[in-house]
């Protein structure tokens, strides 16, 4: 695949796709007029459904005509609280099974799922349910193993399926404002991005409460593991996924995929040159076998370097807040902040350095691109606006079979920028992406968990 895509060719690559879909007899009644429910249900009944995508779903239910009817988790307690949750949502009895062989054999006549299980399974999850013949919302990132972001875009291509990752700023109105405005060359050459994501939580991706009450007999570990080395039980392994590898990269997966993926649409680049990484777990020694603080640097251009390119910093801490999340663009003529939504002239070419080089200034205008929404670093925030534009997004493109706000092209790419910096840092190594064998390579190896 071409690395560099206009936006020009993205649309028609989008609407050829939408035009090759099949109109099943209930997708053509969708287009129609929405005159059929869509079914929908859920994979994993976790916190950040709970937190996020449960009230974003019922934001636009009713308009959009959709309902949940069935739930899948593994754990017994979480069927058990899921069955509860959903049931007073949806006003009416949610059927629940054990595992997802269970659900897509008796629930024939479903439309959709949502994906929000721990993060090495989304994409197995995802290919999984469009085998099935489901579209899907998938929660991020979307794949932590290049083989396993391999599956998943062969089974969504394959069964032309309706897939939304949970990239939810590309639903924003103050990102499209921001990718518009780069699009349109009123921005210049992007020359450097900093990206920052900076908590204080001790706490953050633990769960003490439920650890000791999760129990191998209430769930189904060897199917929890699917493609995972086997390793004896552990229920912190199973409900605290995100700190050790490989069921999560940790950092780069659940916070930098987000930013790196808005760096990939604005630049046109699907992935980034090379990439090398440090980091370590400096404080929170609990354990864990992903870092605490880490730091990664992003080259990013066509692949011959002599015609241009950028550098992205992408800097995260857990052990202090002060930064907190932010994503700054820099240009010759100045810098676009997307924590305030503004373009600025500041740091842009003055009269006085252009004209020692007989060059003439080069300063952007002051410009407020749109409302800009706050990006919360509290996990599972409730109404996330984001979020419910995203959902609702998706819903809409179900009925139309156009492709989704971030389709599973974009879950693809930010799947290797993680991949990249994950295996820069546990490798020491200068990281590359070969395109042609769709590979991360380390030391001209491939990356293998």
């Amino acid at each position: 695949m071409n690395q560099n895509i206009t936006r020009r060719s993205f649309l028609q690559t989008a609407a050829m796709a939408a035009a090759s879909l099949p109109f099943t007899a209930r997708s053509y009644a969708a287009v129609k007029g929405a005159n059929e429910r869509a079914r929908v249900a859920i994979v994993g009944f976790s916190d950040r459904f709970k937190g996020s995508l449960l009230p974003s779903f019922f934001d636009h239910a009713k308009e959009k005509n959709f309902d949940i009817v069935a739930l899948s988790d593994l754990w017994s307690k979480r069927r058990e609280e899921g069955k509860a949750a959903l049931e007073k949502a949806a006003g009416h009895e949610i059927a629940v099974f054990r595992n997802n062989d269970e659900l897509y054999e008796r629930m024939k006549d479903l439309d959709a799922v949502i994906i929000s299980t721990a993060d090495f399974q989304h994409a197995l999850h995802c290919a999984e349910a469009c085998e099935a013949g489901k579209d899907v919302y998938c929660e991020k990132p979307l794949a932590e193993t290049m083989s396993d972001a391999r599956a998943v875009l062969k089974a969504v291509r394959k069964n032309k399926r309706v897939v939304q990752i949970g990239s939810q700023r590309r639903s924003g109105r103050n990102y499209i404002a921001a990718a518009e405005f780069i699009k349109q060359g009123k921005f210049g050459q992007i020359v450097n991005v900093d990206l920052i994501w900076n908590v204080n939580q001790p706490g953050r991706w633990r769960r003490p409460d439920a650890v000791p009450v999760c129990k191998p007999e209430d769930t189904d570990w060897k199917r929890f593991l699917l493609n995972r080395p086997f390793e004896p039980w552990n229920p912190r392994k199973y409900l605290e996924f995100r700190l050790f590898w490989p069921y999560s990269s940790g950092i780069p997966g659940q916070w930098m995929c987000h930013q790196i993926d808005t760096v990939n649409w604005f630049s046109g680049f699907n992935y980034p040159r090379s990439v090398a990484a440090n980091g370590g777990i400096y404080m929170w020694r609990d354990g864990r076998t992903n870092a605490d603080t880490l730091t990664a640097v992003f080259d990013y251009g066509p692949a011959e370097k002599d015609k241009g390119g950028f550098q992205v910093i992408f800097a995260s801490r857990m052990t202090n807040s002060i930064g907190s999340v932010k994503e700054v663009y820099y240009s010759n003529g100045g810098m676009m902040d997307l924590d305030k939504g503004i373009v600025t002239p500041e740091g842009g070419l003055r009269e006085k350095e252009a004209a020692a080089m007989g060059m003439k200034a080069n300063l952007l205008p002051e410009v407020k691109l749109t409302d800009a929404v706050k990006i919360e670093t509290s996990a599972n925030t409730g109404k996330d606006p984001l979020t419910s534009a995203h959902m609702r997004n998706w819903m809409e493109c179900i009925r139309s079979r156009k492709d989704p706000a971030a389709p599973i092209e974009a879950g693809f790419y930010h799947s290797v920028a993680v991949i990249m910096s994950n295996a820069a840092y546990r490798t020491g190594l200068r990281v590359v992406y070969d395109p042609a064998k769709q590979e991360v390579l380390a030391g001209g190896k491939p990356f293998k968990h």
